[in-house]
């Protein structure tokens, strides 16, 4: 499985390899003021599965809720925003925008995080899997997925 996107402008472009690790729809206001809509939809990949196809987004630092703040990889022309890393996963993360890819039906959310703070007019499908905060991994993530985070721990020297 392969898929690619990028800016608006087609300066930035990427490819993903294989699946998301998870896909998360988060509701917290601060995703809701970041992205100017109600919720923010990334795809969670290994940077590695992040191939870049043109230019390199340029890496701006902003705060977060948490305190410890977030990279946000921006196309430098029109200013697009097509991945975040946070400080929690680092460098080896990359949040991908599902909105920047060029197929985003092929990446809906397994999860809704934050709904505490989801806008009263928006309506979850009955079968979602919905937390008022977030969640514990292995409640949530697929074998494979935690498999991948496993190696990925390994590699970076994390327990």
């Amino acid at each position: 499985m392969s898929m690619e996107g990028g800016c608006t402008c087609r300066n930035v472009r990427y490819r993903l390899t294989g699946g998301p690790l998870i896909v998360h729809a988060c509701h917290c206001t601060w995703c809701q003021r970041e992205t100017g809509t109600v919720h923010a939809v990334n795809a969670m990949y290994e940077a590695e599965r992040v191939e870049h196809l043109a230019a390199e987004p340029e890496i701006i630092d902003t705060p977060s809720a948490s305190g410890k703040g977030q990279k946000i990889a921006r196309c430098p022309i029109c200013k697009v925003a097509v991945w975040s890393n946070y400080p929690g996963s680092g460098p080896a993360v990359r949040f991908v925008r599902v909105g920047t890819m060029d197929d985003p039906s092929q990446c809906p959310p397994d999860v809704h995080i934050f709904t505490s703070t989801k806008q009263p007019w928006v309506t979850l499908p009955p079968s979602a899997k919905v937390f008022a905060e977030f969640y514990g991994i292995d409640e949530v993530w697929s074998d494979e997925a935690k498999e991948r985070r496993r190696i990925m721990r390994e590699k970076a020297g994390k327990k």
